[in-house]
């Protein structure tokens, strides 16, 4: 699909790049903000601005509806999301695609695949993509993740499903620690991304860790 006008769903440097880029490529750009950023650099790069709302994120540049009117009232028809905020909200993107804007990134269906290790983990696995030994099945029951837990052996990584930044993890190296662990895992995993689902892996002790951003 094409488009000619991009509103950039963020603030700060990362919407500046976006900004700086999307204008090098010859399209024009709206850049959207909180009642306390109306004179952040962001919105003086871009070609045109809008105030979402005021200065709790929740109520701007996370407001759906409000960016979505941004668009319609500037006639942007392409939303580049940056990243944070709403680039990994599978909702957003459909919610973009519905009102016949293009969303640049990811639909909602990878979106949602790729946000759940679970899932993303079983979608691997059955492409043939070498993988660390764990569970990563649909029943959470304590008794069926101690079974697991037990089938895996240690040291032992516990997972949140859900989010990232280390939260919902734990790393276990004492099998009397387990039901302790898994307890703590899910309730740090409910509180910060609202699912307490978990998985298990056999953790891997002082990795090389090579990381590609796509």
């Amino acid at each position: 699909m094409s488009f000619e006008k991009i509103l950039i769903a963020n603030r700060g440097e990362i919407a500046c790049r976006v900004i700086a880029t999307a204008q090098s490529l010859g399209y024009r750009t709206v850049a959207v903000y909180s009642e306390p950023d109306a004179g952040a650099r962001h919105v003086q790069l871009a070609d045109e601005a809008v105030c979402v709302g005021p200065a709790l994120a929740s109520a701007s540049y996370l407001n759906v509806d409000a960016l979505l009117d941004a668009c319609r009232k500037t006639g942007a028809d392409a939303v580049h999301p940056g990243y944070g905020f709403l680039s990994e909200n599978a909702g957003f993107s459909k919610a973009c695609k519905d009102a016949g804007i293009t969303f640049i990134g990811p639909d909602e269906d990878a979106i949602h695949l790729m946000g759940s290790k679970r899932l993303s983990k079983i979608a691997m696995i059955e492409a043939g993509v070498p993988c660390i030994p764990g569970y990563e099945g649909e029943d959470q029951s304590d008794a069926t993740l101690l079974k697991e837990a037990e089938r895996i052996g240690l040291p032992l990584m516990i997972k949140a499903s859900a989010g990232g930044g280390g939260r919902g993890m734990r790393v276990v190296t004492d099998a009397s620690e387990i039901p302790a662990q898994l307890k703590s895992a899910r309730q740090e995993a409910k509180s910060a991304f609202g699912s307490d689902e978990l998985i298990l892996e056999r953790a891997v002790m002082q990795p090389r860790h090579v990381e590609i951003q796509v």
